[in-house]
């Protein structure tokens, strides 16, 4: 559940009720799975925007 080549996490956050209770949470990451020089790398598609903007993908 974590970005491969940059390490983020998934954040806690707080999901508000409508009687203002707050209720944690987990915000995931967009994590996507390429194929990196023959590996399997789950990656988050902030690092693979970059990743292909400097051509690594």
């Amino acid at each position: 559940m974590k970005c491969e080549i940059c390490g983020r996490k998934p954040k806690k956050t707080l999901k508000r009720s409508h009687s203002n209770i707050a209720t944690i949470r987990r915000q995931y990451l967009n994590l996507q799975t390429k194929r990196i020089k023959g590996k399997k790398v789950k990656i988050c598609t902030k690092c693979l925007k970059t990743e292909s903007r400097k051509g690594f993908v």
